[in-house]
């Protein structure tokens, strides 16, 4: 049950009755007729702006459209009061048993409760994390890895076909510094004293294992030879080892991709040559020079004919090199063909999760999937800003194992995965974010991932007590809704109820806004509503979840909680944290 879709159709009802009628035109446009909690929760249940949007085309003021809608509302079984405010805003106040309905509909719909049919089966491709497998994961990549997962599990649960990608950058002169630093460790492997790091190379430590690892499976075979001849083995035994370790590091987070693009792989295929192909064919390729690039003075600057995409005709500032003067792919070429790629396999609608320096990349790669694809396929990227971690308010820069930063698994061994992932969604995705390894630990209110566990943990122990002070009582979802529900009369009580019944919407809402922070928000005012019952019950035994000598308003109260732990597991199984039974 979604009560703001149901009354959106109801809505939508009535204006039809009203065109019928002759006091609307016929064949107004509907589409931006919306039902919504109301700004402020005392005007009402849900608020309609049905006036506002349609006033202007039925040549009617809001304010009478309004006053016409809302008598013809009144009439509903379901609607308690109906208030027009303002230019012309209609507020309803629902009727109490309709949420006593909802409660039940929740309590049968089990896990189910929230899924939705926006995505109508649209197959979706979420890239995320796709760092250059030069390294392990960093705290950084954290963040991307967890916006990424979750807006796939929001999709999915909004009703898209979704398919989780990782885009490994394997080719480019990383990896050839990749292999050159690992094959110095390889020679430190068999014997060899390495008394420093060249500089541009790798410095880290988690390199000593690959070279172990490659000295173990072919001894000194490399030792004698040239470069040319090492580099592509070494090159491609390196990617291969810490793309095992990335894969591993993901799991740990909670992160299982069913598909690893490589962009070497993806070249050789001749991917680019695809791109090339599909462009001129559309007249959208030229030679031609480009601009000095913004900060680089024109003295200072050398023109030189190139491959260019027309990206201007398709909103970019300027046209982008598709190959440079010395006949070689630009990355940009390549990031192309990845997106072909995914278009072509099905997607319409490819979600991209980049870090904060990616930012200027944005308007080019739009430009170029809209191009590639006709606007047939339909290109969001997610911005990532950085996280800053911080010890008790200190930061931490240092790593024992990579040398230079803090890596993904360090944190996950110290705080667990699910606060990470539950901490990476406190924020919006391009505003910065704090994570302090100790607060993140702290049992408080102020600390939303332990907040929204106790509330779901301090159900599950208000069953458990019920099971023994009330043993009659069928703890089944499905027999509970069908207790007496119309006991559950307090206001604090039918606040989350109201609550519990956002939950559909809120998975749509995330979906569409591509904004899974909305769902860490959310469960938090869940949360809250219900610790506030809690503590209320404390002071008034009326409301206390368990009343002696009361089996039914015992009954009614566990269905309320029971729904209450329902929705806050389905969100925190929607972002990928595990729900807690008892706190530790």
């Amino acid at each position: 049950m979604n009560p703001y879709n149901d009354f959106k159709v109801i809505v939508k009802a009535e204006l039809e009755k009203m065109s019928q009628a002759g006091a609307l035109p016929p064949g107004l446009d509907l589409s931006r007729v919306a039902v919504e909690p109301p700004r402020d929760a005392a005007h009402g249940d849900l608020a309609t702006n049905a006036a506002l949007v349609l006033a202007k085309a039925a040549g009617i003021k809001p304010r009478g459209l309004a006053e016409a809608l809302a008598a013809r509302l009144r009439g509903h079984d379901d609607i308690r009061e109906v208030t027009v405010a303002g230019p012309g805003f209609i507020n309803l106040r629902l009727n109490d048993s309709y949420w006593h309905g909802c409660l039940a509909a929740i309590l049968r719909a089990g896990a189910s409760y929230g899924e939705s049919d926006l995505g109508r089966g649209r197959a979706v491709n979420v890239e995320y994390v796709s760092a250059n497998p030069t390294g392990p994961l960093t705290v950084g990549h954290a963040r991307g890895a967890v916006v990424g997962d979750a807006m796939a599990g929001i999709l999915e649960k909004a009703g898209f076909a979704v398919t989780r990608e990782f885009y490994i950058n394997d080719a480019g002169v990383q990896v050839d510094t990749l292999a050159r630093s690992a094959y110095l460790r390889y020679r430190e492997a068999l014997g060899e004293t390495i008394a420093e790091i060249p500089s541009g190379y790798y410095p880290g430590d988690y390199l000593k294992h690959v070279g172990k690892a490659l000295a173990a499976r072919d001894g000194d075979k490399w030792l004698e030879q040239g470069e040319a001849d090492w580099l592509p083995e070494v090159r491609r035994f390196a990617i291969d080892a810490l793309m095992a370790v990335v894969r591993e590091d993901l799991a740990a987070l909670g992160i299982e991709q069913e598909v690893f693009t490589s962009e070497r792989a993806l070249v050789e295929a001749g991917g680019v040559e695809a791109v090339l192909e599909t462009l001129e064919a559309r007249n959208l390729v030229y030679t031609g020079t480009l601009p000095a690039p913004k900060g680089k003075a024109a003295e200072d600057w050398e023109p030189r004919p190139q491959t260019l995409f027309r990206a201007t005709d398709f909103g970019d500032d300027v046209d982008r090199a598709l190959k440079k003067s010395d006949g070689t792919w630009t990355y940009f070429a390549s990031d192309m063909a990845n997106h072909l790629d995914k278009s072509r396999r099905g997607a319409k609608l490819l979600i991209d999760v980049w870090g904060a320096d990616h930012g200027g990349y944005v308007k080019r790669m739009k430009a170029a999937v809209k191009a590639l694809t006709e606007g047939q396929t339909r290109l969001e990227v997610m911005i990532c800003q950085l996280v800053k971690l911080t010890r008790q308010g200190v930061p931490v820069k240092m790593s024992k194992r990579s040398g230079v930063f803090v890596t993904l698994r360090e944190v996950i061994d110290e705080v667990g995965k699910d606060i990470v992932r539950f901490i990476m969604l406190t924020r919006k995705n391009d505003a910065p974010l704090d994570f302090d390894l100790v607060k993140v630990m702290e049992q408080s209110r102020d600390n939303p991932v332990f907040y929204v566990q106790y509330a779901h943990a301090r159900v599950r122990s208000v069953m458990r007590h019920a099971q023994t002070a009330f043993p009659d009582i069928d703890q089944a979802p499905s027999s509970l809704a069908g207790g007496p529900l119309d006991l559950l009369t307090d206001s604090s009580e039918l606040a989350i109820i109201r609550l519990l019944a956002q939950w559909p919407r809120m998975v749509e809402s995330a979906a569409e806004t591509f904004e899974p922070h909305r769902i860490a928000f959310y469960l938090y005012d869940v949360a809250a509503a219900f610790h506030g019952l809690w503590t209320k019950g404390k002071d008034h035994t009326q409301l206390r979840f368990l009343i002696d000598g009361d089996p039914k308003l015992t009954a009614a109260r566990l269905a309320l909680i029971c729904a209450t732990a329902q929705v806050v597991a389905s969100g925190l199984s929607v972002i990928g944290v595990q729900p807690v039974e008892e706190m530790r």
